[in-house]
């Protein structure tokens, strides 16, 4: 690996440290779902950085698209029950 690639690394390790970590302390559940897209973003990168373009793929095609969108349909459906009041057996 020659300097440059060392600080690519370097640099996408560092992104997705700090939104994973951001990820890990978000709350709110669609600002959660926002914060996995990006951490989806920067993981693709980091396999891309890695030489890896099979794995980034299907991470921009999975953590990015897939799974945040599965987690807002979630709380979408999860709050028009709580509001018909169809939350309980």
């Amino acid at each position: 690996m020659n300097a440059v690639s060392d600080y690519l690394t370097v640099v996408a390790l560092i992104l997705v440290t700090a939104t994973a970590t951001v990820a890990a302390l978000t709350r709110d559940p669609v600002r959660q779902a926002l914060v996995l897209a990006i951490l989806g973003m920067t993981l693709a990168l980091l396999f891309a950085v890695l030489q890896a373009p099979d794995v980034a793929l299907s991470q921009l095609a999975v953590g990015t698209a897939v799974t945040p969108l599965l987690i807002l349909l979630t709380v979408r459906k999860a709050r028009r029950e709580k509001e018909k009041g169809g939350g309980g057996r």
